[in-house]
């Protein structure tokens, strides 16, 4: 068996990463939580560390991949309709943060909120 682990993403906050922490191993997909007791021992040092780990063996990469993209949450609008890229059109956009700089390292509520196009990786503001 392979014992080498790609990280598929990385959450903020421990509860986050339940709901697709379930459903991969519910389809067969082991499932390792990095630095899940660090952060439900002290929550606030998330940003410093770069919050939970949900990581995979390399060997299970495409099928926890393919489960990742299709239980994701995508942005919306004001009326729920899936945000769209305006780049390549593609309505595969989630919500993006920076937190470049250490005012918002410590103060992340500050930051402008920004959409990311998973798709083409364009950067925008909302409109």
């Amino acid at each position: 068996m392979n014992q080498e682990f790609y990280t598929l993403v990385a959450f903020e906050y421990v509860a986050d990463v339940q709901i697709l922490k379930g459903r991969l191993e519910a389809d067969g997909v082991p499932v390792f939580l990095r630095d899940e007791n660090t952060l439900n021992s002290d929550p606030l040092i998330s940003n410093a560390i770069g919050g939970v780990k949900l990581q995979v063996y390399y060997s299970d990469k495409e099928k926890a991949t393919e489960i990742y993209n299709e239980v994701r949450a995508y942005a919306v609008d004001d009326q729920g309709n899936l945000r769209s890229c305006p780049n390549c059109k593609a309505e595969r956009m989630e919500i993006y943060y920076n937190r470049k700089g250490l005012f918002y390292k410590l103060f992340p509520f500050f930051e402008k909120r920004k959409y990311k196009c998973l798709n083409c990786e364009f950067i925008t503001e909302p409109s």
